[in-house]
């Protein structure tokens, strides 16, 4: 073979100016392998991809040929007589032009004489085809058939009118068997429910005894307000009792407090009725923590006034009022203790107030207080004024009851509520001394601290580290009880108080003042 000069080299030319067109390299192909040629070659004689039909014989590598095909096939997709050309195009064949030199010329794909076929053209476009010479007539009327009867519709004929008769008499052996077994079912039913049941007349309600907690509820009930208490966008609730004809309403000073204050709010006092109507506040007393209000209210309900000296541990005894707005609400206990000293929560009360309580276990929660706390007569005992709860005592604070419920005796609330109605102040007799609670584990006292110069203890010879253990013949057990013993006297009263000085027991005589 003859080596090829590259232009590049610079020369190779034919005649000096022209350079010589390359020409490929042939390609270098191995022989097949006689195994694969065998499997995948074709059979010897078939030049093109399909090898022509052959007869139904054996082939030359003992595989038998698929039978020929039917008439009707032939006919549809075989080829045209005489037309043994492939599906692939032969080589060296072009629809475009003739071939070109160097390629061998074969039967071109295009056969002569089909040229215009719109079956082999791909460029034909498509048209709707004529309809057939020999197509069928259009179809006549449809003549009118037997109709069929139900046993041909349901069966078909292939059941008899007997069967059919049977069939019928089952079914209605079926439903009546039904009708029996649902009948004997309503009929079960039935025995549960009356239609015809009247209810026998109630019998006439237990009677009532007086002084039973109903008794009393009905006849108090109308004589307890709710208050509403307004300021600015705040507002809150408590409880009064009607103890004038007037319209007096007794209640508690911190209930009312927010009214009086710098921000000057409305008391407004709703009735058993459902009625509203304003409340004015006649007077306050912050260290008792009682306030009277008076309410424009023509012949009101006037509550019954008790004594709360009479009263006895055990005494049955029922608070009325409006916890959490919920007027109305009752609920019973017993006396649990008298005369027990309490001091009020400042925050609660409008003063540092000490109250000698009546101590109950009737549930008393806030907004009961300044409601009414009644024996079993319906008269009033003690104002509901404070609870302790969660280790704190409260005026009408927060939380709920634990059975620990205090309130102001109706002795000394009457007392207070008749000076705030007469001049609207109030004026407590006062010794002029601040003590604290002491014990020595035998004896229990009130220690003065300081001493109000000039005041009824200074002037009684009372000194600082005295330890006062009794006012005009009350023990006193420590500092809330010398306040609640000394109020119980008029200002301007002449007392014994019993001190111990130094371990030594002394007896002095106070002129008590006022504050």
């Amino acid at each position: 073979m003859t080596e090829t000069p590259d232009p590049r080299d610079g020369d190779g030319r034919d005649d000096g100016t022209a350079p010589v067109r390359l020409r490929p390299r042939p390609l270098d192909r191995t022989d097949p392998d006689p195994a694969e040629r065998a499997t995948f070659g074709r059979p010897a004689g078939v030049e093109s991809s399909f090898a022509p039909p052959p007869s139904h014989t054996a082939r030359d590598d003992g595989r038998s040929a698929a039978p020929p095909p039917t008439a009707a096939v032939a006919r549809a997709f075989g080829r045209p007589s005489g037309d043994r050309a492939g599906l692939q195009r032969p080589p060296g064949s072009s629809p475009d032009g003739p071939a070109t030199p160097g390629e061998q010329s074969r039967e071109p794909f295009w056969p002569g004489g089909s040229p215009g076929d719109p079956w082999r053209d791909p460029g034909t476009p498509v048209v709707a085809a004529p309809p057939p010479r020999d197509a069928d007539p259009a179809p006549g009327p449809v003549p009118d058939a037997p109709r069929l009867s139900v046993r041909e519709v349901l069966f078909g004929r292939r059941v008899q009118p007997r069967a059919l008769a049977i069939l019928g008499a089952l079914a209605l052996g079926v439903g009546a068997l039904g009708g029996v077994v649902g009948h004997w079912t309503a009929s079960g039913a039935s025995a549960l429910t009356s239609p015809g049941a009247v209810l026998a007349t109630a019998e006439e309600a237990k009677e009532r005894p007086p002084g039973s907690v109903p008794d009393v509820a009905g006849r108090v009930l109308p004589s307890v307000v709710s208050l509403e208490v307004t300021v600015g966008n705040q507002a809150g609730n408590g409880s009064g009792v009607v103890i004038d004809p007037e319209g007096y309403v007794l209640t508690n000073d911190h209930v009312v407090a927010p009214a009086t204050g710098p921000g000057q709010g409305t008391v407004e006092a709703v009735f058993a009725d459902g009625s509203r109507l304003p409340a004015t506040v006649v007077g306050t007393d912050p260290l008792t923590d009682l306030a009277v209000v008076k309410v424009p209210v023509a012949n009101p309900t006037v509550a019954a006034i008790g004594r709360s000296a009479e009263l006895a541990v055990g005494d049955a005894v029922v608070a009325i009022g409006s916890p959490f707005g919920l007027a109305g609400t009752v609920t019973t206990g017993i006396v649990s203790a008298v005369d027990r000293p309490v001091r009020l929560d400042p925050e609660g009360s409008g003063g540092d107030a000490v109250i000698d309580a009546v101590q109950t276990d009737a549930a008393i929660n806030p907004g009961n207080s300044g409601g009414p706390l009644v024996d079993a007569t319906g008269a009033v005992v003690g104002i509901n004024t404070a609870i302790r709860s969660a280790g704190s005592a409260e005026s009408g604070g927060e939380g709920g009851s634990i059975g620990l419920g205090f309130a102001v005796p109706i002795d000394d609330a009457r007392a207070v509520a008749e000076e705030l109605i007469r001049t609207g102040r109030v004026v407590h007799a006062d010794l002029g001394v601040n003590a604290r609670s002491v014990t020595d584990g035998t004896t229990d006292g009130a220690q003065v601290q300081n001493v109000v110069a000039g005041g009824p203890a200074a002037v009684a010879g009372i000194a600082d580290g005295d330890v006062v253990v009794r006012v005009a013949g009350r023990a006193i057990a420590g500092a809330d009880e010398l306040v609640v013993a000394v109020r119980e006297h008029e200002p301007g009263a002449q007392v014994p108080i019993e001190l111990v000085r130094q371990g030594r027991p002394l007896t002095v005589t106070a002129t008590l003042g006022q504050r």
